[in-house]
């Protein structure tokens, strides 16, 4: 049983929850969704709601100049369901207490949750922060209409956020951390030859030299929160048929970046590390996010006695780099991406008792 009682918005954002799961939102195919947040917000009192692609967002009308500003983040674009789903995941039934449906615990949850504190607290003057609400599209690929279109978006409004909470699927524990990303195709090239007069220049040993300094690579610079860079080589492809010495062998490397460096120093230091092979960055924009645990946002969940932790996964956080993010959400990740997806009633109340409180405790 919850320690909160019911929370006077619950049965509002349950209504709005089930009304998201009900229409599909996959990623880049939002529309539907948006279209029923930015009613929501209207129906609710919202008047400057505004509109870019498919991300909605609102100011607070108590906007204040002089006061940071803090934006209330999520995202209703959802992957696809797998195929070991038993039950219809557009179908929003509660069930002893679970709201089943595809999207409930990744992120409608944490979404109509961050909506209703804003709207609670949307009027007040007394807050130490100014409130932008933020419901962003195509997280799950982080698409080039989303967040990498928004934060310029806003930017060119003269709203740079000074602080994010990011509602994600948490157990309402504060995410001060992330990886960031690095994905690289590679290529070690040698010289074709008869591998019977064991000619050429066996492109494989060479890649296999690379891959073992990359196992290896150990820079100065090592991150207090997340430790060390990860590298994994994860897939490998060469040689066309037994008798014939490669010319060329191709390998797949996993980077997982850490505040020490930026995404493009590791892309040069890991590129000094190798001897023979070209390595081509996919995409550098999925940075490592990492906010100090004397920032209030983290002070102020410490007042709660909630426990920051380092998350697994990526978020919207990875794109907003050098903008300090917190991510906390009702849900468990575990839940997310799988068959059957669900959030708890209870764990939805507990959000909308939380979140207003993390905002009060703020001291910038």
């Amino acid at each position: 049983m919850s320690q909160y009682p019911e929370h006077p918005q619950l049965q509002n954002v349950v209504g709005l929850l089930r009304r998201l799961i009900a229409t599909p939102s996959f990623s880049r195919e939002e529309g539907a969704t948006a279209d029923i947040w930015e009613e929501w917000f209207k129906e609710n009192g919202v008047a400057g709601v505004k509109r870019l692609h498919n991300n909605i967002y609102a100011l607070a009308d108590s906007f204040q100049p002089g006061k940071p500003l803090l934006m209330l983040n999520s995202h209703h674009d959802t992957v696809r369901p797998v195929a070991s789903y038993t039950r219809d995941p557009f179908s929003p039934d509660i069930e002893e207490g679970r709201l089943y449906g595809l999207g409930s615990n990744d992120a409608g949850a944490s979404g109509v949750a961050l909506a209703a504190t804003f709207l609670d607290l949307m009027n007040s003057r007394d807050l130490p922060v100014n409130l932008l609400v933020a419901i962003t599209a195509a997280e799950e690929v982080m698409g080039e209409q989303g967040m990498r279109a928004f934060l310029p978006h806003l930017a060119e409004e003269g709203l740079t956020p000074d602080m994010v909470i990011v509602g994600e699927p948490t157990g309402m524990q504060p995410a001060v951390a992330e990886r960031g990303l690095l994905v690289f195709d590679a290529v070690a090239k040698g010289k074709s030859g008869h591998a019977a007069r064991n000619e050429g220049i066996n492109a494989i040993y060479r890649a296999m030299e690379d891959i073992t300094a990359l196992r290896n690579f150990s820079p100065d610079r090592v991150s207090e929160v997340l430790g060390p860079i990860k590298v994994s080589v994860t897939m490998i492809n060469a040689g066309t048929q037994h008798n014939v010495v490669p010319d060329h062998c191709t390998y797949v490397v996993d980077v997982r970046t850490t505040d020490a460096y930026s995404n493009e120093e590791t892309v040069e230091l890991l590129r000094q590390t190798v001897a023979y092979s070209e390595l081509t960055p996919r995409s550098t924009r999925v940075h490592a996010s990492v906010i100090l645990a004397t920032h209030p946002l983290v002070v102020a969940a410490g007042e709660l006695e909630l426990v920051p932790f380092v998350s697994p996964t990526t978020s919207d956080m990875a794109l907003m780099h050098g903008i300090h993010s917190l991510k906390i959400g009702p849900g468990e990740s575990s839940r997310s991406h799988g068959a059957d997806e669900f959030i708890k009633v209870d764990e939805l109340n507990e959000a909308l008792h939380i979140y207003p409180k993390i905002i009060s405790f703020l001291r910038p």
